[in-house]
């Protein structure tokens, strides 16, 4: 492959940049590549097996007065690391004037420092793999699941925790000869952290270039992937944000009689007629963002008013959304083999859902202008149902929430269980949807909800602070259905 090379200045060494006009059918390739060259698909499940038996992993709940280097600063009650890096338990207020809550308090994550996502790709006769790790994280359900190739805050990274360094962050530092195919800062969960972001990036490696393999890691192509993505539990969130900013290939006609397949096909394509186009998206969504009048201002953690600290969790008088616990941890295939920390613990699974409707053949999801009071610009677009129903008393139930969940299987293309990012949420799990609408759908829709076509979502995913962490697991997600 050859082409003209561009620099662009980074922190540290330049990564590289191509214009590469290949690239689309090599993804392609990729994507209908459900066997890799290197691992079959059918022996994936004994290779994370014997990744699961090669290291002890344990995660012991503990009182937060035996967790080792954690505690409670004395002037605000924050949970703090002695060292001042990783990341703080806070407190935080947030003031809409609108809705059903304008007003609520809460303990928040804030983490300043931003982290690399970051996947390696190489081909390997011919088809793009994608170098991935089975990795443990102390709140998956499943303790080991499938990570990026790197997944590591700068405190890790820099090595903060006085561990073995982190595999194959040369990569992404420009130590290691590498180009970029994708490269976009993204935020993370605005529920439970306050402002945080991470660069989801995507390099690849000349063929020439020898990547050793570690015992943790495997090369699958996006088919084999895209197979997993349909499984419980296996692809962590930080692959799926990952995977969701890469472009979309085109895959040619679907099936003969296959409607669904097709409508998804020609959402895919940018320049397919759509309801609206996208600078007439971007000026609704631009519209919501400007009337939004939220303050959300961080507090000390002491004077968070309804929730109460125990000797064992942080937790809300009702006992509702979610509580803050500690754990020790023991992990033979870390950087650090054991540690302790705090963990936020939801309330029950959570529920992200997109309804898709085919508008003149054409695949539309609806989408929702969504206020989380952690994000950067308050307003991001989510799922048309992202919430956990343990929260809410019936009557207060999101919109179409009912619409999803009452859903007849016919009309359900997507469902399966993913947890959330399992460093530092406990058994954060929800269940993804995607639903095809029926004849309940009102024709009216309340101002906050758009239908917006998955290739016009793909190119707001070239940009960060559009698309929220459950919208990327579903965009990631239809790529399960092709």
């Amino acid at each position: 492959m050859t082409s003209a090379t561009v620099q662009r200045p980074l922190a540290g060494p330049a990564l590289k940049q191509r214009e590469d006009r290949t690239l689309p059918a090599r993804l392609a390739v990729s994507a209908a590549a459900r066997e890799g060259v290197l691992l079959p698909t059918a022996s994936f499940d004994s290779w994370l097996a014997e990744r699961r038996e090669a290291h002890p992993f344990s995660v012991t709940r503990i009182p937060f007065a035996a967790m080792d280097g954690w505690g409670f600063a004395d002037d605000t009650g924050n949970l703090v690391h002695r060292s001042g890096r990783f990341f703080t338990v806070e407190g935080l207020k947030v003031t809409t004037g609108t809705g059903p809550f304008p007003e609520w308090h809460q303990p928040i994550i804030t983490q300043p420092e931003v982290g690399i996502l970051g996947i390696v790709v190489k081909e390997f006769r011919g088809v793009l793999h994608c170098l991935m790790q089975a990795k443990m994280e102390p709140g998956n359900p499943n303790l080991l699941q499938l990570s990026p190739t790197v997944q590591a805050t700068r405190s890790n990274y820099t090595r903060v925790h006085k561990g073995a360094p982190v595999r194959y962050i040369e990569y992404f530092t420009g130590h290691r000869r590498s180009r970029v195919i994708a490269d976009v800062l993204q935020s993370e969960h605005g529920w439970w952290f306050y402002r945080k972001n991470n660069r989801n990036i995507v390099v690849e490696i000349d063929t020439d270039v020898d990547v050793p393999l570690h015992d943790d890691f495997c090369w699958l192509t996006l088919g084999q992937i895209n197979e997993l993505m349909a499984r419980d539990n296996v692809i962590n969130m930080d692959s799926r944000t990952v995977l969701s900013c890469l472009p979309v290939p085109a895959r040619g006609a679907a099936a003969p009689g296959d409607a669904f397949a097709a409508s998804l096909e020609a959402s895919l394509d940018p320049a397919a007629g759509a309801l609206a186009t996208t600078p007439e998206v971007l000026s609704w969504f631009t519209g919501l963002r400007s009337d939004q009048d939220i303050e959300a201002t961080r507090m000390p953690l002491r004077d968070v008013p309804g929730w109460q600290r125990t000797q064992d969790e942080i937790v809300r008088d009702d006992g509702r959304h979610f509580r803050v616990v500690a754990v020790d941890v023991r992990a033979g295939s870390r950087e650090v083999s054991g540690w302790s920390q705090p963990l936020l613990e939801p309330n029950g699974r959570g529920v992200a859902a997109c309804v898709v409707k085919e508008f003149g053949g054409v695949l539309h999801l609806l989408m929702h202008a969504k206020v989380e009071g952690g994000f950067l610009n308050t307003v991001e677009l989510g799922p048309t149902v992202q919430c956990r129903p343990g929260n809410y008393d019936h009557g207060e139930r999101p919109f179409f929430f009912d619409l999803v969940t009452g859903a007849d299987p016919s009309r359900i293309r997507y469902d399966t269980v993913h947890s959330e990012e399992g460093g530092r949420f406990g058994n954060a799990e929800s269940r993804y949807l995607i639903v095809e609408a029926d004849d309940t759908l009102p024709m009216e829709l309340p101002p906050e909800y758009a239908w917006v076509t998955a290739g016009q979502i793909v190119e707001l995913l070239r940009h960060g602070q559009y698309v929220n962490m459950h919208a990327r697991t579903l965009i990631a997600s239809l790529s399960a259905l092709r």
